[in-house]
């Protein structure tokens, strides 16, 4: 994994989800997935590839929220 993170460049947090219990929390069967917490504590999925400006949309409405 850390191989994977230093050949692609990625930049964002990462974590290490052997077990399966993140991924069970979240409901998240594969990857590439992004949780968004919100500040009341709630969880929204997204299951796929999200473009630099859907990314940046999420990140909007999380941080209006």
């Amino acid at each position: 994994m850390k191989k994977f993170i230093a050949d692609t460049g990625i930049t964002f947090a990462n974590i290490n989800d052997g077990d399966g219990d993140v991924f069970a929390r979240f409901n998240v069967p594969y990857q590439p997935a992004w949780v968004f917490v919100a500040r009341d504590g709630t969880a929204t999925t997204t299951i796929g590839v999200l473009s630099e400006p859907e990314l940046e949309r999420a990140l909007s409405r999380l941080a209006n929220s």
